[in-house]
Parts: structure tokens; sequence; C-alpha cells
């Protein structure tokens, strides 16, 4: 089964992803934090992970970075899922190595969709 983290300080957000990704068949792992969220993914090696950027300490932008640029880690793709929507947070997203940015609220089918092209690449 695929394994997704999810990294989100808010928790409802966690809870509309979790339900949109378990109705699909994925399996989802949660981090709360930037930090945490870099912590499991050297721990558990997920498929793939989903970032908030606004986050209290780390922010996704900083955690994204560092997975991409771990060798450990290198290898997880990240999608960036985040209420930042200006063009400047998606080009700075992108070059800090994340695969793809989203805005929030994203809708089920966009989510999907991407999940699956970049799955289907890495």
């Amino acid at each position: 089964m695929t394994q997704i983290l999810i990294v989100d300080d808010s928790p409802t957000e966690i809870h509309v992803l979790r339900k949109m990704l378990e109705k699909n068949g994925f399996e989802v792992l949660e981090a709360g934090s930037g930090a945490e969220g870099i912590e499991k993914s050297r721990q558990i090696r997920p498929d793939l992970v989903l970032m908030d950027v606004v986050m209290p300490g780390l922010n996704g932008f900083q955690a994204t970075r560092q997975l991409t640029r771990d060798p450990d880690t290198a290898e997880i793709p990240v999608i960036i899922v985040t209420t930042k929507n200006q063009e400047t947070d998606r080009v700075w997203g992108m070059r800090q190595g994340a695969k793809d940015f989203l805005t929030k609220p994203v809708s089920e089918k966009i989510l999907l969709e991407k999940i699956e092209q970049i799955l289907a690449t890495a």
C-alpha cells in the first residue's frame, strides 16, 4: 500500500487530506511540524510527502529543502500543499525541490491526479 506522509500543523487540514487519501486506498501518516516531518521521512521512507508551508519552527520550504538535499530522503517526492498562492511562493517551493505546488483548499480530483503523476515517474 502506498504510504503518504502529511506534514501540517492544522489537525483540520490533516483530517481533510486523510479522508481524501484513505478513501482512495492510500496509507496515511502524519507529522505536526516540519522537523517531525523530516524525522518521520527518514525513519519510515514514505512514498510521497504532502508538505504545508506555514508552520511554527521549521517551515515547509525549509523542510522540503532538507528532505530533497539529504541523500537518505532525496528520492521521496514532496508536493507542497499550502494556502500561499503567490507565484513567487510557487517558484520558491519548486526551487527547494518540491515536485509540485498545490493551493488549499485542494480538490480531491487534482490532488489524486498530481499524486498519480508523480508516483508514476518516481
